[in-house]
């Protein structure tokens, strides 16, 4: 892997960025990492992976986000969406996508999140109506990443009246080509001017049956399962480690920036690395890890944030780094707010974490 990322930086193919899985589109990157085999590792070789091991993913994984690479466009589709797809997917869908995945050729996005439901999933009001041969879908998304670019994703429906009493009955997931009729794709453009969050409409929508995930009804067994790969990955402290790195080298050759704060971020990082780990480890053992996975997320994005302000708050208006690096710097200062949202809030994920310790 890092013989194989040096190539690409020594190539001009990429230059190190911060937040770089969510921010950095490169299908052209994707292609060549799905050509040496290093997406779809886990799925089955029947459906164009490779039969490894979440632990072996993890390494690949974790040197990409080290190295800052662009890997935005195939993060999605094959950090989760394949894995659901997989696990909860018909044959139909499994032949149409996951082989494309595996090849870094399919993206795609997450429908999960709506206007002013925030982090509480069980009050999305996007719904599934019965039609002759599927479903007529209505509602909205936001904050779905990449969904300009992607070529599906996952939507999160209510697909039966609610419970007042059990919110979480009666949901559904259904898989939309963003290419269908009644999709509309509406970018939503961040303060810096850059662009990956969008808000996308769903009006009357057909989903056909075949294109249901698992069977109706399932929708909240399935989100759930599907944010322990979202919530544990390396992607939830590592957003920010090229800046890390930058720092440990300035101070290593001298420079005024060192700190011991660089220290104490370099210790907190090396203990997170063993907890997402060990949620990996889990993953591999099929173990429930969706508490775990939220301790992960909860801590790691706070940690990567500080890195952030760390490196901001060192470097000023120090003429001595590189250009390149005080613009990383940058980057990841304007990215650091979305850091404890995505993925669920931290305010709500303590709330996950208190009532799987049974403190709530």
């Amino acid at each position: 892997m890092r013989e194989f990322l040096a190539e690409q930086r020594a190539t001009g193919a990429f230059t190190p960025t911060a937040d770089s899985w969510l921010t950095a589109w490169d299908e052209d990157f994707s292609r060549a990492l799905g050509a040496r085999g290093w997406l779809g590792m886990t799925l089955p070789q029947q459906y164009g992976g490779h039969g490894r091991s979440f632990e072996e993913r993890f390494v690949v994984t974790e040197e990409l986000l080290a190295a800052g690479a662009p890997v935005a466009a195939h993060w999605i589709a094959d950090r989760q969406s394949a894995q659901s797809i997989l696990r909860f997917g018909n044959e139909k869908q499994k032949q149409k996508y996951l082989p494309g995945i595996a090849r870094g050729e399919v993206y795609f996005a997450i429908g999960m999140s709506e206007p002013e439901s925030g982090s509480d999933l069980a009050s999305v009001r996007t719904r599934a109506v019965r039609v002759e041969g599927g479903w007529s879908v209505s509602g909205s998304k936001v904050w779905t990443s990449g969904a300009h670019r992607a070529d599906a994703f996952i939507v999160l429906v209510r697909s039966a009246p609610l419970d007042t009493a059990h919110r979480h009955a009666g949901l559904s997931q259904f898989i939309i080509d963003f290419d269908q009729s009644g999709v509309d794709v509406r970018p939503i453009v961040s303060m810096n001017g850059s662009h990956h969050f969008n808000e996308v409409f769903l009006e009357d929508v057909f989903v056909p049956d075949d294109m249901v995930l698992g069977e109706p009804g399932d929708g909240w067994m399935q989100v759930t399962s599907e944010l322990g790969f979202e919530r544990s990955g390396p992607e939830r402290l590592l957003s920010t480690f090229p800046l890390l790195s930058g720092l440990v080298d300035e101070a290593r050759d001298g420079n005024a920036l060192a700190s011991p704060d660089i220290g104490r971020a370099v210790a907190r990082t090396v203990g997170l690395r063993k907890m997402s780990s060990a949620v990996a480890g889990a993953l591999e053992r099929r173990e429930p890890a969706d508490v775990s996975a939220a301790l992960v997320k909860t801590v790691g994005t706070t940690a990567e944030g500080d890195i952030a302000e760390l490196a901001d708050s060192l470097i000023g208006d120090d003429t001595a780094v590189s250009a390149e690096f005080a613009a990383q710097v940058q980057r990841a200062v304007d990215q650091r707010p979305g850091f404890t949202l995505r993925g669920g809030t931290n305010e709500v994920l303590r709330g996950v974490i208190a009532r799987g310790l049974g403190l709530r």
